[in-house]
């Protein structure tokens, strides 16, 4: 069924939106997916904070001129799916993990900070471990020379006179008044 002029106005307008907060667009020629596939894909990508869509090209086209996905629109072509997700992974790897387990979804393009990015681009955005991971490595990194410090501190209590056990003893054999 085709839109009418105002629904392609609301169309462009709602992506051109969702374009405008997010930080990457990835996009896979999705022919041969069965609708039961492609409500799996769209709910991993609800629950990862992707806007994944089906578009018409030209659609697609008009919603990101003037914007850092402008870029991409020459792999605009034949049918695809676009995803654009403010985390700057989230779109990709929803996308890279998806192709992974079904053949009838293809990568075919991305944009990331101004600059498209071709198939090898699109996976190896989605190989960058998302923003929780790398928080949670630096975390790591920084407790790492802490529990360093503390478990040499207490190796050198413990060599030099047996650590917490120490003053409990000097108290127990001090003289009664």
């Amino acid at each position: 069924m085709s839109l009418n002029r105002n629904e392609k106005a609301a169309v462009i307008e709602g992506v051109s939106a969702q374009a405008a907060k997010s930080q990457t667009l990835a996009m896979a020629e999705y022919r041969g997916l069965t609708v039961e596939n492609l409500n799996k894909l769209r709910i991993d990508a609800r629950s990862k904070g992707v806007y994944l869509h089906v578009l018409k090209n030209t659609l697609a086209r008009r919603a990101v001129a003037g914007t850092p996905f402008e870029v991409a629109s020459e792999s605009m072509v034949g049918p695809l799916i676009y995803g654009f997700s403010e985390d700057a992974v989230a779109a990709a790897k929803v996308i890279a993990d998806f192709a992974k387990g079904n053949d009838k979804l293809v990568i075919k393009a991305g944009a990331y900070a101004g600059k498209a990015l071709d198939v090898e681009g699109v996976k190896a955005l989605a190989a960058i471990p998302s923003k929780e991971v790398l928080l949670s490595q630096i975390a790591g990194l920084l407790k790492s020379p802490v529990q360093r410090i503390a478990a040499v501190v207490a190796a050198l209590a413990q060599q030099r006179g047996g650590g917490d056990e120490a003053p409990t003893e000097a108290v127990a054999e001090a003289p009664a008044a």
